[in-house]
């Protein structure tokens, strides 16, 4: 049932999504197309789920991804596959995989920069002073692009000294009924939740103290029944036997926007107002990120990443304490930095500082490729999702033709991005068989021991 709620979404995106392909005879005609390209990713996704191991599923899904042609098939299973590539910790590849045009549009409100009231701040003392006086804080994120996480990971400790006290999250699963007592989620948790940003966000919520719940509809419900099914449960489960409790909440996209019409009916934000008659914070952050190509990026994100060159999450309030937002119906928009990229995966991993980059060598997999490195707490199941994952590979997907040859000389490397403490390390090959294991300690100021 989830899974099919959640390709909804997906396809709700692609049909929106800026720039339809020009041969579509009509909206109509591509919708169509649309269509059966989601019944065909849908059936090889039950596939790849057959393979033994997160990488092998991986490796079926992108073997189809590139031998595919239809271009309706390529946008839509390329946001399948780009889910498949965070799970693997593979974040460069997913935003080319899948990275929505954000252009120019006639509701946006006029450049912060063009305000001189206007002052950028960093995004976690904005939203923080924010958030002081509210009942609820709704976070959005854009599902293949993670470092729209990020921002909201680091902002738990800081909403949860302020009081805030019950965290919720897209796609969890009600059904998981150990979670908190077990205190990290497992692959039965949720479906985002395979990705180990998304579940760091969780296991942080966990261990501050935060009563986790599920809201996802349980129903066969899309569209405007999917978001008012969303909106009973978070009220319920969140208010119902604590009157004075302070929500924070983490959904997919639109589905915080507090105006207009959303998916033909009002979004989960708009009825969680109407039953419970609380105005959150809707902080978003799908927008103003780096995509794959810069003429994707939003003119607005471009003049201020040219001007500011932020290395932090930023957010415009003006010197009266009102905040800056890209469209109407959200209350502030946050500018995520660039990417940069260390041995091929983004800093932002780092999450504010809060974990260090550990250096991985092509040993741990025993000369066979490709291999799947994951880092466990080490007080932590082997159920459970890893802190962070990367994929050793001498030939990485995605990667352009004339690399080929020099990448094959080459013994692969990586970082991963873990908080101090005790971690158990795994490599798995392709068949999912332990290629080895390692026990590591990360000190406090970030070096490393056995």
């Amino acid at each position: 049932m989830l899974r099919k709620v959640v390709v909804g979404a997906a396809v709700a995106l692609s049909i929106w999504a800026p720039g339809a392909p020009a041969q579509a005879s009509s909206q109509s005609a591509w919708l169509a197309k649309q269509r059966a390209a989601t019944a065909k990713s849908e059936d090889i996704l039950h596939e790849a789920e057959k393979r033994e191991g997160l990488l092998a599923q991986y490796q079926y899904m992108l073997d189809a991804y590139v031998s595919g042609k239809d271009e309706a098939f390529l946008l839509i299973f390329g946001q399948y596959v780009s889910w498949y590539q965070t799970y693997i910790g593979a974040y460069d590849a997913a935003r080319t995989s899948f990275s929505i045009r954000q252009p120019a549009e006639k509701d946006d409100n006029p450049s912060p920069l063009a305000d001189p009231d206007y002052v950028a701040q960093p995004a976690t003392e904005a939203i923080a002073a924010l958030a002081k006086d509210r009942k609820a804080v709704f976070f959005n994120e854009a599902h293949n692009a993670p470092v729209t996480r990020t921002l909201t990971v680091q902002m738990l400790a800081k909403l949860r000294a302020e009081g805030f006290d019950t965290f919720a999250a897209e796609t969890l699963y009600a059904t998981d009924k150990d979670l908190a007592k077990r205190g990290y989620p497992t692959a039965d948790s949720g479906f985002y939740t395979e990705e180990p940003i998304y579940a760091e966000m969780v296991r942080t919520a966990l261990k501050l103290g935060y009563r986790v719940i599920a809201y996802e509809a349980e129903s066969d419900a899309t569209g405007d029944a999917r978001e008012a099914e969303q909106a009973r449960n978070l009220y319920q489960r969140a208010f119902k036997g604590h009157a004075d409790a302070r929500l924070v909440v983490n959904a997919g996209y639109a589905h915080i926007v507090e105006s207009g019409v959303y998916l033909g009916g009002q979004s989960m934000a708009q009825h969680f107002r109407k039953i419970s008659g609380i105005d959150p914070l809707t902080v978003e952050q799908t927008m103003l990120i780096a995509h794959d190509a810069p003429d994707k990026d939003h003119p607005y994100y471009r003049a201020v990443v040219d001007k500011l060159h932020p290395t932090v999450p930023l957010a415009f309030v003006r010197k009266d304490g009102t905040p800056w937002s890209l469209k109407p119906g959200y209350d502030v928009s946050v500018f995520f930095p660039e990417d940069v990229l260390q041995r091929g995966r983004p800093t932002w991993l780092a999450l504010g500082g809060l974990r260090s980059p550990y250096f991985v060598s092509s040993d741990m997999c025993n000369k066979s490729f490709p291999c799947l490195v994951e880092a466990r707490y080490a007080d932590e199941g082997d159920d459970a999702i890893p802190a962070d994952r990367l994929v050793l590979n001498p030939i990485p997907p995605n990667i352009a033709a004339s690399e080929r040859a020099r990448r094959t000389q080459t013994e692969p490397t990586g970082d991963l991005y873990l908080r101090p403490g005790r971690y158990r390390l795994t490599a798995t090959g392709i068949d999912n068989r332990v290629l080895s294991r390692q026990d590591i300690t990360i000190r406090t100021d970030g070096a490393s021991s056995p």
